[in-house]
């Protein structure tokens, strides 16, 4: 039997992924996109032409878009949500690694985020940096262009200091400036509990009980043609640099 004996399936977007509307806002998807079955979108989201996400991939608008660019990769069961004050945008030629988790962030362009890493709110990833395996980047920190957070490690500041995950009191130094309970939470300040916190999110997800999943081929469909939008960034990528004293603690593993 030869691929000629097979019929041609009709051009579909997303057959039996999950499309949600969420406060209003459908998912946006190019017609040259490729949405996996069992991948969720939900609310205001917008995946560009040429870009894939794949099984398990869960793509949410948590009252902030998510915008993700051309040619970009999803892969199995990662998360990319945007929430309050922080909208997540990645920029062209992102691929985003197996279970790995960004909220809130910029993601400029020509990146990897590795499998598992995590990428917190407020925090942008500038062209052709990347994130390693297990990495976290952590609130309101900035990764300068052509920088790698190595597998494991922390990045913190702005522009990033760069910590292994054995130095905890670096660490811990590092996370109090950057305001971590503010960001996240709307808590700077405050003697806001975990319990308080828990009952706010669920005040907030409860709009969930409002959302309508689409029936198949009925979310919305971006135009075709090339987008003409601008990357956050449009510097040349510059080559990676080499990890220094000045940005990495001494303690190396």
């Amino acid at each position: 039997m030869t691929a000629e004996d097979y019929p041609t399936p009709p051009r579909t977007v997303g057959r039996d992924a999950v499309f949600v509307r969420h406060r209003m806002k459908n998912p946006k998807v190019a017609a040259s996109a490729y949405i996996a079955p069992t991948a969720v979108l939900c609310g205001d989201v917008t995946v560009g032409p040429h870009s894939r996400v794949l099984f398990g991939a869960v793509i949410t608008a948590e009252g902030g878009p998510v915008e993700i660019g051309e040619h970009c990769v999803i892969m199995e069961n990662a998360i990319v949500r945007g929430v309050p004050q922080h909208p997540t945008r990645l920029g062209d030629h992102v691929l985003v690694g197996p279970h790995a988790t960004l909220t809130g962030c910029i993601i400029e362009g020509d990146t990897r985020i590795a499998t598992g890493a995590v990428v917190f709110n407020g925090a942008r990833i500038e062209v052709g940096a990347e994130v390693e395996f297990h990495a976290v980047v952590y609130v309101n920190t900035v990764v300068p262009a052509g920088t790698a957070v190595p597998m494991g490690w922390f990045a913190g500041g702005d522009p990033a200091q760069l910590v292994a995950p054995s130095d905890w009191e670096r660490i811990r130094d590092l996370i109090g400036p950057l305001d971590y309970p503010g960001t996240v939470f709307g808590a700077a300040g405050t003697d806001t509990t975990v319990p308080d916190i828990a009952r706010r999110y669920a005040r907030g997800l409860a709009l969930h009980n409002r959302d309508h999943v689409l029936p198949p081929g009925q979310h919305d469909q971006l135009p075709e043609q090339p987008t003409t939008r601008e990357r956050p960034d449009q510097r040349k990528p510059r080559a990676r640099r080499p990890i220094s004293q000045a940005s990495v603690s001494d303690d190396r593993v």
